[in-house]
């Protein structure tokens, strides 16, 4: 019963971990090109990135499960590559959560490389820096801040997913039944003290993700004033 009742967590856990791992190698560039660069295309990009935060979640669900479903494109791919259909996975939730936190990831990561003064890259061209040397030695440094901050938001929202997780994953216990759906589901069978342990464990660890996030952007205050 004790083993039943941690699942949702530990998977849970292992949900955000690999979404916030992943996000930082997808979004990082996105968010270096976003902030550095002036082409038309910027903001058709910018939008599309910031899509989830206006979409509602079971929208994005339902059309992520048509696409990778049999008939969609992505599912047709998947099954020719004999990796099968990712809904109702945790490879799926995977896909999905990447797609729905992309912009907890990508807009604290652009404010950090926008604010990276234009000074430091030049000093580093006229040193003859490569690009990827500027982007790694200098630019990546000076916006650990915003690094931070994308990877507490993302592995936040990433446990806090309900809808597009219920779309793609379902209910299945130890393989897609996350936190944020066992808390529906104890809801749901009237079973309301094991959702109130549940979602207080949420409530503490919510009030946690707030404080750290006003605490590294009172620090990263105080040094630029310094």
């Amino acid at each position: 019963m004790l083993e039943t009742y941690w699942d949702p967590v530990w998977l849970t856990l292992r949900l955000a971990t690999t979404t916030t791992l992943l996000l930082l190698l997808i979004g990082t560039p996105i968010a270096w090109w976003l902030a550095r660069s002036r082409r038309w295309l910027r903001q058709p990009v910018a939008a599309i990135v910031a899509l989830p935060l206006v979409l509602p979640p079971t929208v994005l669900g339902f059309y992520l499960l048509l696409v990778m479903g049999p008939d969609g494109w992505v599912g047709q791919m998947t099954q020719s590559l004999g990796i099968g259909l990712l809904p109702f996975t945790f490879e799926g939730l995977v896909v999905a959560s990447v797609i729905y936190s992309l912009p907890f990831t990508v807009q604290p990561l652009q404010n950090a490389f926008e604010a990276v003064g234009e000074g430091f890259m030049e000093a580093a061209s006229t040193l003859r820096a490569a690009p990827w040397e500027r982007f790694l030695f200098i630019a990546v440094p000076l916006a650990r801040n915003g690094f931070l901050t994308a990877s507490v938001l993302t592995f936040a929202h990433t446990i806090g997913e309900f809808g597009v997780i219920l779309m793609i994953g379902g209910n299945i216990p130890g393989e897609t039944k996350v936190l944020s759906v066992a808390i529906y589901d104890h809801v749901e069978s009237l079973e309301y003290a094991q959702a109130h342990w549940l979602s207080a464990g949420m409530v503490v660890f919510s009030f946690v993700v707030l404080v750290t996030l006003y605490a590294l952007n009172g620090k990263a205050r105080a040094g630029a004033l310094r």
